[in-house]
């Protein structure tokens, strides 16, 4: 049963559409993700089902009694309440039923059996049950921790916590109330990767329908089984996980462009009888039949240009494309007996590790571990408790921290950048344009008075712009939309210096990191390969009784090769054969993690699949490169 339906849906601004037409159901254990560019009205179609916005056309309907909680961006309003209290004022349902049950249990006492009083007990004990039963506060604040709160915040007021804590107490509210329809904007914000994993298992156990909004291509593979994309006004609705439709947008956008070509191969032909037939008396009806064809043909080759356009339409993005750096010495760090405190935290002991020139080295932990203070102690920016770290010979750090320590908030956004690059001031304009600061205004702006998600960019552009060889990156992807985060591991995974990198973006890591360094229990300990890698060698040594419940990382899909029109030397045909029979096995990978993304086995075999095709792509290539024609 559908728990909200909406039915070409219109929302205006200031007159002018933000979409229209929007179409789709949700039931019960759906999981639909919201997808599409900013500001195509993704956190205002959430509203709008919430309740908190107008709806200026079409239907939406409720199912009766349906329980709707909205996770956003916005901070908490009652500051002066306890996380206890602001999260358990989230079920104020609960607590009505609570004492319904009473009146209803005191009336029954006193002799009230009639059919409507059985009824609304059975319901209302129906209900609560749902909810864990009289136990529901306990399950709220086992929310509570499951979202990385110790049992001594609950008894905190809001007034004290920092911004990144208040979202995920937003968080915790909506998902304690035991709501029949969740939705989420941007939940995974502020979530280290042990509550990104528990928020991911209790999505998916949760008996109620979810839609949300996401940045994080892992966490979406995890826990979406549809996807609404908005886009231009329009939207697109696609039953089935994140990658089938990655792939089938794909797929949408190629056939339309076939189409698109072939009409216009056809209009041309036409065309062409028509110049030369057009005055020829025994040609002329011909002629002027085909000139209606060649209008009918243009309104067709007209849609089929609007459905590529619309398919591969893409936002402006972040633009990446590092500087070559100057070759460092063979080890570009050194890290030996090293030990962290900070304040009366003790976080580290022992630590001992090296970084040889061009490894790219993923730093993982808990929220509260040591990353940052590691990180700065790398740097020489903090003094080590014992041992010592030693950039090598030839070394260049550039570093993108988490709170954009490095920029100057007294000047403007265009004086920075010439000041941390040594640009001159074209190139610098240059460089600023291509991360989205663009105009006189946007480049007079004082540091100080940009949004976090402009102090972000503006931090990348500079490390872009530093040439350095050796970049250590703190969660460079927090304010980074889908297609910005997909450039910057582009960039990355093509940079030919060494990178540290931190991040709770699983997709990235895995995709970026060829070694895992993993601060446990006050350690440091080095794994070969991402993420997945790291998450199968964890399991292993410590066997847990809870699935972890990672899936594949969205990686973006190789196109692949035509086959050869012409038949190639034996070696060739050979090869053919063997990337047939690779691609075989990966697509029956992929069918099994279409079912179940949580098993870490396949997800491994699956990475491995797809490196192994990689290879045998780069060798038919190279043959038939060599093949004679």
């Amino acid at each position: 049963m559908a728990v909200v339906i909406g039915t070409s849906l219109r929302k205006e601004l200031s007159g002018e559409a933000l979409f229209d037409g929007v179409t789709f159901k949700a039931e019960r254990r759906d999981r639909v993700a919201l997808a599409g560019p900013n500001g195509a009205g993704k956190t205002t179609l959430l509203r709008m089902i919430a309740g908190e916005t107008s709806v200026d056309g079409g239907t939406l309907v409720l199912s009766k009694g349906a329980r709707v909680a909205l996770h956003d961006q916005r901070p908490p309003l009652e500051r002066g309440l306890t996380l206890r209290e602001y999260v358990l004022a989230g079920a104020a349902d609960l607590v009505g039923i609570e004492e319904e049950l009473g009146r209803l249990e005191r009336a029954m006492a006193d002799g009230a059996h009639d059919t409507q009083t059985l009824a609304r007990y059975a319901e209302a004990q129906a209900r609560l049950e749902h909810a864990g039963g009289y136990a529901w506060r306990d399950r709220a604040t086992a929310v509570v921790r499951g979202l990385g709160f110790a049992d001594a915040d609950l008894d905190r007021r809001l007034e004290t916590f920092s911004g990144g804590e208040l979202t995920r107490a937003s968080l915790a509210r909506s998902l304690g109330g035991d709501p029949d329809l969740l939705l989420l904007d941007e939940p995974t914000n502020h979530l280290d990767v042990a509550s990104l994993e528990w928020l991911e298992r209790e999505l998916t156990s949760l008996d109620a329908a979810v839609i949300l909004v996401a940045h994080d291509r892992w966490f979406l593979e995890a826990v979406t089984s549809a996807t609404l994309e908005l886009a231009a006004g329009r939207a697109t609705y696609f039953p089935g996980p994140w990658h089938a439709w990655r792939r089938e947008k794909a797929e949408r956008a190629a056939h339309a462009q076939k189409t698109a070509d072939r009409v216009a191969a056809d209009i041309e032909r036409l065309d062409r009888f028509v110049q030369r037939f057009r005055y020829k008396k025994t040609k002329a009806k011909q002629a002027q039949a085909k000139l209606t064809q060649i209008s009918r043909l243009e309104k067709e080759k007209a849609e089929a240009r609007g459905e590529v356009e619309l398919l591969t339409r893409r936002t402006r993005s972040l633009g990446f494309e590092f500087l070559k750096p100057p070759r460092s010495g063979r080890t570009v760090l050194e890290v030996q007996g090293v030990g962290l405190e900070a304040g009366d935290k003790h976080l580290l002991d022992d630590a001992s590790f090296a970084l040889e020139r061009g490894e790219h080295v993923g730093l993982v932990g808990p929220n509260g571990s040591g990353k940052t203070t590691l990180l700065e102690t790398l740097l020489g920016r903090r003094e080590a408790t014992t041992g010592r770290a030693r950039l090598g010979h030839g070394v260049e750090a550039a570093y993108f921290s988490q709170h954009e320590a490095e920029l100057d908030p007294n000047v403007s956004v265009l004086v920075m950048a010439q000041k941390a690059t040594g640009l001159n001031r074209p190139d610098a304009q240059k460089l600023l344009g291509r991360f989205l600061f663009s105009g006189w205004e946007m480049h007079e702006r004082q540091v100080g008075a940009l949004s976090g998600g402009e102090r972000r960019r503006l931090a990348l552009a500079l490390v872009v712009a530093s040439g350095a060889n050796f970049l250590v990156l703190d969660e460079p992807t927090n304010h980074l939309d889908l297609e910005s985060r997909e450039a910057l591991e582009a960039a990355l995974e093509a940079f030919p210096g060494t990178l540290l990198l931190v991040s709770h973006d699983r997709a990235l890591l895995d995709a970026i990191a060829e070694r895992t360094l993993a601060i446990e229990d006050g350690r440091v300990r080095s794994y070969e390969g991402g993420w997945a890698d790291y998450v199968r060698a964890r399991a292993e040594r410590e066997p847990s009784p809870e699935p972890p419940g990672e899936p594949a990382p969205a990686r973006r899909p190789r196109t692949p090769k035509p086959a050869a029109a012409k038949k190639g030397p034996d070696p060739l045909v050979e090869l053919e054969r063997e990337i047939e029979a690779q691609e075989r096995l990966v697509a029956r990978l992929e069918a099994e993690l279409a079912g179940d993304w949580t098993n870490i086995d396949t997800i491994a075999a699956h990475r491995r699949a797809r490196e192994d095709l990689e290879r045998l792509f780069a060798r038919w290539e190279e043959l038939l490169d060599r093949a004679p024609s």
